[in-house]
């Protein structure tokens, strides 16, 4: 997990010198000959739409035979890089890592296909981060070889299945098979559009190997498939960029934060903390069908004592929508979006007293990698100098995983279920951006429906441990909050002030002793000061 986190932390910080030097040197515009080819273009950008927004680029559209050339599909070489990709994973496994779980036969293929798919018992980072991590990448064969987002879907869910099913002794994973396709397109997508801004075929020297080695660590099979065709160093009369560089905000934030768990014990920890959000597209297009034309993303790292380095991944992409009101002071617009959500912690302070109805030690865990939903977003402008910027989400959980306070086997800690998530924000902006404030709310529902016999022998499994456990029977809900007021001292630099909690409360369908049904609830307070950076 940590070199997924350090990996995406290097090429988010390379995506931010590129920006840098998007802003310092403004592109050229770039008309297409075409207002549709495969995909639609980008619409025209109307400037009221971005009030309260800094821009890293001028707006630049793409060239119709950039546009062409992006679309030219190669089946052989994706599926090439599928199986490459898993073939040489497994390898590295096997030879170098001598990890059991790799030592696969035509023996254990057989098995994997009569024995079926069940629940595993690994890390919620792996199998809520890294696996959709590996998603992206099956993704992105297909994404960099000419395919649309939904067809790319297709390698996302065969790598997926090939490596379940033939790449590993262990029995097929119910989770993997989910989580690791939908997620998987969701990260992807995200790094494709991205490493298609850094991208630029005009440029020569250091600034194209800089740019190509930056494109490469964010997007590793685009890069991969760049260097396969020989785009990597070519050099074109246009940029090749298949999205010319659309609307883009990115902010970065550095500073200190303060952990507490709440009505509990009042143990704390305080550390460095670094954010990276980026805002990606039109969120007031008039009509699309273009998926994830506009994106949200949320990356947290942080350097706390006893705590995940990578602790929260943020992505909302939207796969449709249509304006319904466009006025001079107010737009909205509604659509369905696809949510990719992680939030991970762990113990604060040890309970030097454990009893079975107390709070686990470790605050909260929940991941949402196969989440969809509808929204709305709206845009008011009552005066010049005041903007506001909200959404509304309802979204239904596909799959979800979220602490438990008893069910322990391996690395696993938390229980898969399903259920529905509601999010809220308003992002206000006061006297000509020298004043922001932002207001976030986030609650989910999660139903495990499928539990266990806690008195049963586990010892008489095949391996002698639990075998294909959704969890403790049980319905979680978990809530963030989070208010941010920052205020600028410099052109580009403003000081932030955060103040979240994270709420965690689950009612178990389980008999403890005496207690039929126990309710726990678990309470994390965080506080940050930060300065923040618009790129």
């Amino acid at each position: 997990m940590n070199t997924f986190s350090h990996t995406l932390f290097i090429s988010l910080l390379m995506c931010i010198q590129v920006m840098n030097t998007f802003a310092q040197k403004p592109a050229s515009q770039e008309i297409p000959d075409s207002a549709t080819i495969g995909e639609p273009a980008a619409q025209p950008f109307h400037p009221l739409r971005f009030a309260g927004r800094k821009l890293v680029s001028s707006v630049t559209l793409p060239d119709s035979a950039d546009i062409i050339k992006n679309q030219k599909k190669n089946i052989w070489r994706a599926g090439a890089e599928v199986i490459g990709f898993n073939i040489g994973l497994n390898a590295f496994d096997r030879y170098v890592l001598n990890g059991r779980y790799a030592q696969i036969s035509w023996n254990t293929i057989k098995n994997n296909f009569s024995h079926g798919f069940e629940w595993d018992n690994d890390h919620l980072n792996t199998n809520m981060f890294a696996h959709p991590y590996n998603g992206s990448l099956y993704f992105n064969a297909g994404r960099s070889n000419g395919f649309n987002f939904w067809q790319s879907e297709l390698f996302a869910i065969g790598g997926s299945a090939m490596w379940e099913m033939c790449m590993e002794r262990e029995y097929p994973s119910t989770n993997d098979i989910i989580a690791t396709p939908i997620g998987g397109a969701a990260i992807g997508e995200v790094l494709y559009r991205t490493s298609d801004m850094i991208t630029d075929d005009r440029t020569s020297g250091g600034e194209r190997f800089g740019r190509e080695l930056a494109a490469f660590v964010i997007n590793p099979t685009r890069g991969l498939t760049r260097i396969l065709t020989g785009d990597a160093w070519k050099r074109r009369s246009t940029s090749g960029r298949r999205f010319g560089i659309p609307p883009v905000s990115m902010n970065v934030s550095l500073g200190g934060r303060y952990l507490a768990l709440w009505d509990n014990d009042e143990g704390t920890q305080a550390g460095a903390v670094a954010e990276i959000e980026i805002e990606y597209g039109d969120r007031y297009a008039e009509q699309t069908r273009t998926p994830y034309d506009w994106f949200s993303f949320y990356m947290e790292l942080q350097a706390v004592k006893t705590q995940p380095l990578l602790s929260r991944v943020e992505i909302i992409g939207r796969l449709f929508s249509k304006e319904v009101i466009n006025r001079k002071k107010l737009n909205v617009s509604v659509g369905m979006y696809q949510h990719f959500d992680f939030f991970d912690s762990d113990t604060i302070k040890w309970n030097a007293n454990p009893n079975r109805l107390s709070p686990c030690v470790v605050p909260y865990k929940l991941g949402t990698p196969a989440s969809f939903g509808a929204g709305t977003m709206f845009r008011y402008q009552p005066a010049k100098s005041m903007v506001f910027n909200g959404f509304i989400h309802a979204n239904a959980v596909i799959l979800g995983g979220i602490l438990t306070d008893f069910y322990r086997d391996y690395h696993r800690n938390y229980n898969w279920g399903s259920g529905f998530s509601i999010k809220a924000g308003l992002d206000c902006v006061f006297f000509d951006n020298k004043l922001l404030l932002s207001l976030r709310n986030q609650f989910y529902q999660l139903y495990t429906w499928k539990g266990y016999d806690q008195k049963f022998d586990w010892s008489l499994t095949p391996h002698g441990t639990p075998v294909n456990v959704q969890g403790d029977k049980s319905h979680s809900t978990f809530n963030h909050f989070e208010a941010e007021l920052s205020y600028k001292i410099g052109k580009r630099m403003y000081l932030a002030a955060e103040f979240g909690t994270f709420i965690r409360n689950t009612r178990y369908e389980i008999w403890l002793d005496y207690n039929y049904y126990p309710r726990i609830e678990s309470k994390q307070i965080n506080a940050e000061l930060t300065l923040k950076y618009v790129i």
